[in-house]
């Protein structure tokens, strides 16, 4: 067993259960339904699947990542980057536990934008509109590609997704995009892409092009799959 990551999930859940009020006001509607989507999905795993455990467990911390930077949980998941987080017999229990109370009614929330340091960063990055999208992509855009609803200016997607020079978008971003669940996160996505990683010596939107395209899947799969 990998001593360094075992009991990491208790322990992560216990943080989350110590900062559930801060959570909640951290998050906006989308997100929170996202969190509590993902604990559910874990609180509702069989115990003794331990693949299964893991895998759930590796959507929660996905979710997590719409955290502000300076959030304990957010700064637990960034020091815990490249530790392989192996559930122990009370992850499961813990799960119920947090769903139970993350279900609890919530106060009716303002829009998150211009409130939210971290969505109002992601926003700030080049991004292409759905127009733009389109004409790069042939069509309609695949599924994959993180799209960032602003109320100001409709979908953006960010620009580093993309060839330079009109070009289409990377297969090596759609690939981390679906490890990522892009599709139904993409804040979280978004946030992984623009955020130092310390296994890869930066942001890994920065270094496409600079590392090998297996490295950053290496780095995606690591907190998508706990493997």
């Amino acid at each position: 067993m990998n001593e360094e990551g075992a009991g990491a999930a208790e322990r992560l859940l216990a943080l989350i259960g110590e900062h559930r009020d801060t959570i909640r006001q951290a998050l906006d509607d989308t997100q929170y339904t996202l969190l509590l989507t993902r604990l559910t999905a874990l609180a509702e795993v069989a115990p003794d699947d331990d693949r299964a455990v893991r895998r759930a467990l590796q959507g929660v911390r996905l979710a997590l990542l719409s955290l502000p930077h300076e959030h304990p949980v957010r700064q637990e998941l960034e020091s815990s980057r490249g530790t392989l987080m192996l559930p122990g017999p009370g992850t499961v229990a813990g799960a119920q536990e947090l769903t139970a109370w993350f279900r609890l009614p919530s106060p009716v929330r303002e829009p998150a934008y211009g409130g939210d340091p971290e969505q109002d960063r992601l926003l700030s990055e080049p991004a292409l509109s759905a127009d733009e999208a389109r004409l790069r992509c042939g069509g309609a855009p695949p599924p994959e590609l993180i799209r960032l609803r602003d109320p100001r200016d409709g979908d953006r997607y960010p620009e580093f997704q993309f060839a330079p020079a009109g070009g289409t978008p990377h297969g090596v971003v759609l690939e981390v995009n679906r490890l990522l669940l892009a599709d139904i996160d993409p804040w979280g996505a978004a946030a992984w892409w623009f955020s130092g990683n310390t296994w890869l010596g930066g942001a890994p939107a920065a270094l496409l092009g600079r590392l090998p395209d297996q490295r950053l899947v290496g780095a995606a799969r690591e907190l998508a799959e706990g493997e």
